[in-house]
This record gives C-alpha cells, structure tokens and sequence, in this order.
C-alpha cells in the first residue's frame, strides 16, 4: 500500500512539472513591443484608408480619352465645354451655365434649350465640366473662389466680351455666390436654381439652420458633419461600407420630392452620358464639392452687396418649396437679407426646378428680359 501511495504521488508530482514545462508566460516587454506593432499596423491601414487614390486624368496614358473641347487654363489646368444655341458672334446674350453635384457639361436641362427662344432671343450657352468632373482637369487646389475665375478665364478664352450671364443648378447654383462675389464686374445678370445651402454660413441664424439640417436623412447629416468638421476624412467616410454615407452620390430616391422622382423618371432617355461624370474618380468630384460646399468659406453670400447698383442687370433666385435638398425656409430669410435679389418661389416644386416644363424657358427669359 505505502509503494502505491509513493507511485501516485510521484505521478502527480510528475505532471505538475510537466504543466510548468508546457505554459509559456510571455515576457512584459515582448507582449508590449507586439502590441506596438499591432497599433502601427492599424494606424497605417488607417492612414491608407483614408488617402485617396490619384485621378485618372483625361488623355494621360491611364486615363480616359479626351473628347470635348476644351480650353487651357493658366494654371496648366483643361476645361471642357460644350457650346449650344446660336454662335457666339451672332449672339446677343451669353450665358455661362454651372452644372450641379455628380452632373457635368451636358446637364443642361433640356427644356431651356427651346429652339424658338434661343433664336428669337439670340441666345449662346456655353456648359462645362467643373473641375474634377466629366474631362475637365482636377484642381487638388480648389477653394470657393476659384471657380469663380475659371469661370472668367473660360469666357476670356471663348470671346464672350466683357459682360456675361451666369446660371447655376444646385452645387452649381451655390457657385453662383462665388461669381457675385468675386467677379461681378463681369456680370450681365445672375440666376441661382435652387442653390445648395451650406448650413454653417454664419449669419444664417443657428436655430433655423439646425431645423432646416435636422429635415436631412441621417447619412447626409453625418456625410456634411464629416466634410465640414473632418475634411480629411471625407473620402473615407463615403467610400466605407460600415455605415450610409452620402445619398445624393446613391442617388437614393429618398432625397426627391414626388413631383421630383416624377421627373426623373421622364428623363430616363438622357442618361447616356452618365458614365462620362466620374471617370476621373470621385474624390476630385463628388468628395471635392462636398468639402468645399459644406466646408468654411471665405465669405458670407449674405454680406453681399447688389452687382448692379444702378439697375443695369439683375439676379434671380429660384426655388421649389418642397425641395428636400435645399430647404426653402434658408432660401426664403437669404431672400429677405438680400432685397436686391428677386425670389421666385415655385409652388410644389421640389430640387428638379429647371426640368419642370416651362420653368427653364421661363427662367432664361426673365434673366434676359428683366
């Protein structure tokens, strides 16, 4: 019995060595220097997430090709144009038309371009591709008032004389401000299609500004935070797939009106060229416009005064009241703030304002005539 006792207790004695041979502690120092690594690690794929890729510019050896007229800036940038209606040196009015968000030079809706009011009228509009989109070079420069003088450069180059009219839609609209603010000595007369507020202008007041924010889907909310507060991490936000991001960019029908999404769906046919928006990358068009749009601007389109202080022209302001893009209750106080600007608000409308039958040719007449 006591030879049995000694043999299991040597076995036990055994094993417990043998468990102590078998466990590994790692060393306090070793466990911290993976843990370093591990953070690096993380912190480069971080890094990289949020670098965006470079453009695929226009006739470079990977990029698309070039298919448009275009015009050379002095910067060494292109801008691609397309002109429509009568030549310019028949013209009697020359207009300058700024496409909106994820649009490009053929955006122009279809029902301006009316064959009888451009002839009668003797009306040239030039539309071109803002930078990054369609095949006008990117601009990693960009700032608020630098399309303005791309815009003045664009009409130097193409002979439109020393005055000009401007006409923007959407994102394209809010360029618009630009121009009266940075080259209104050049200014024929101005019309504004809906233009996308920027909620941080700082003399919108705060409270209706944040209701009028609040009305947004909550991805877009987040997407505008992002471009406004964290510029740099706007490319990795709406190329993520954790959360929504950006639903004008889904073209998510949630952000249209019915009278809206009924538009759209007459215009199926025009939808051709779409392919040609983004070729060059998202980030110089789509991310680009979102960061400067929603970003801080280097002025307040509310501290403006009129162009046209002896009535020579005139500036237009359209908007739907159901738009869910560009809410009417900002449109409507920057209208009050600005009485030289005359408002045109469209009963039922919602964003599509120029695609509404006989608003387009309304608006170029009134622009023109006024």
């Amino acid at each position: 019995m006591a030879t049995k006792k000694i043999s299991a207790a040597s076995a036990r004695a055994h094993t417990r060595k043998a468990k102590q041979k078998s466990s590994f502690t790692l060393p306090s120092g070793a466990f911290a220097k993976i843990l370093l690594v591990v953070l690096i690690g993380l912190l480069a794929w971080g890094y990289q997430a949020t670098r965006p890729p470079p453009p695929k510019t226009c006739g470079s050896p990977d990029g698309p090709p070039v298919t448009a007229p275009r015009i050379k800036l002095s910067d060494g940038r292109h801008l691609a144009y397309k002109e429509i209606g009568v030549s310019r040196d028949n013209a009697k009015y020359k207009i300058v038309y700024i496409h909106g968000y994820d649009g490009c030079r053929h955006d122009v809706p279809i029902n301006i371009l009316s064959q009888d009011v451009i002839e009668s009228l003797g009306v040239y509009i030039v539309s071109f591709d803002r930078p990054g989109y369609g095949e006008s070079d990117p601009n990693p420069k960009r700032t608020v008032k630098s399309l303005a003088f791309d815009i003045q450069e664009l009409a130097d180059q193409l002979g439109l004389g020393s005055k000009f009219y401007v006409m923007g839609f959407s994102m394209g609209g809010q360029a618009v401000w630009t121009c009266l603010r940075y080259i209104p000595h050049r200014l024929a007369g101005a019309a504004l299609i809906a233009p996308v507020v920027n909620y941080w202008w700082p003399r919108l007041p705060v409270n209706m500004s944040q209701e009028a924010f609040n009305l947004r889907l909550p991805q877009d909310k987040w997407t505008l935070r992002v471009a406004h507060y964290l510029p740099w991490l706007t490319y990795w936000w709406n190329t993520q797939k954790f959360f929504p991001s950006c639903s004008a960019a889904g073209r998510n029908p949630a952000i249209f009106s019915s009278k809206d999404l009924e538009l759209v769906s007459k215009q199926s046919s025009s939808q051709d060229y779409r392919a040609q928006v983004r070729q060059q990358g998202e980030y110089e068009s789509l991310h680009r416009d979102l960061m400067i749009g929603f970003g801080t601007w280097e002025f307040d389109p509310m501290d403006l005064e009129s162009p046209f202080p002896k009535n020579e022209g005139s500036v237009h302001l359209w908007q739907g009241d159901e738009d869910r893009l560009s809410p009417v209750t900002l449109q409507r106080y920057i209208a009050e703030q600005l009485p030289w600007i005359q408002y045109h608000e469209i009963p039922g409308a919602g964003h599509l304002v120029p695609m509404i039958d006989g608003i387009g040719e309304k608006i170029i007449k009134t622009l023109l005539t006024a």
